[in-house]
């Protein structure tokens, strides 16, 4: 992967600290690269190096709320390539692609995505941003705590629960909650018990 230069982490780190957050922040970065990783161990990508920058900015601008976040981050991955990995060959268009559609988690289906190397890589990243969702059920609790804590004093509280609740049942609902095999197979039965024990116990 190519390596960040230091001005370039440094703005980076900025961006995710500002707003402050309880979950979108570069620690969040951290846990998707982990996903990331265990792929690259396993099935691999076909263009790792994309999908390792559409990591690292795919949350960059974060506002509870807004809805223009995933394209204000896209942009600014694009920004961040044009400056600091201008000879590296690296494909600005994908990256931004692929952090535009974060913003329909929980829409896609397996086939919305071409039957081929670059659409099982569109599959596995946005697994790999969804995997929180089949963690232990300790650590699903406390992103789910932390997601109210980042609205809280944004929108009203009766209006978050409103919304996060449909936003899990539709979950929920669907018959595909992960987009590619790997993550169905190992994620989707401890997801959906985490979401109806959460929609079970929600007040």
């Amino acid at each position: 992967m190519p390596v960040l230069a230091a001005q370039q982490r440094a703005a980076l780190e900025a961006a995710y600290a500002d707003p402050p957050r309880a979950y979108h922040s570069f620690a969040h970065v951290g846990e998707v690269m982990r996903e990331m990783a265990t792929v690259l161990s396993g099935p691999g990508w076909h263009r790792p190096r994309e999908v390792w920058l559409a990591v690292l900015y795919h949350d960059a601008v974060y506002v509870p709320g807004a809805t223009d976040n995933e394209a204000r981050s896209a942009e600014l991955a694009r920004e961040a390539i044009v400056r600091w990995l201008p000879d590296a060959g690296i494909d600005a268009g994908r990256v931004a692609e692929l952090i535009v559609l974060t913003a329909r988690h929980g829409q896609h289906d397996p086939d919305d995505f071409p039957d081929d190397a670059d659409g099982d890589d569109t599959r596995r990243f946005l697994d790999c941003d969804m995997a929180i969702l089949g963690a232990p059920a300790a650590r699903f609790d406390a992103y789910d705590r932390a997601i109210a804590a980042e609205y809280r004093d944004r929108v009203p509280g009766w209006l978050y629960r409103m919304q996060r609740r449909r936003f899990l049942a539709a979950l929920l609902r669907r018959p595909r909650i992960y987009l590619s095999a790997e993550f169905h197979e190992r994620l989707d039965a401890t997801a959906r018990a985490n979401l109806r024990r959460t929609l079970g116990t929600r007040r």
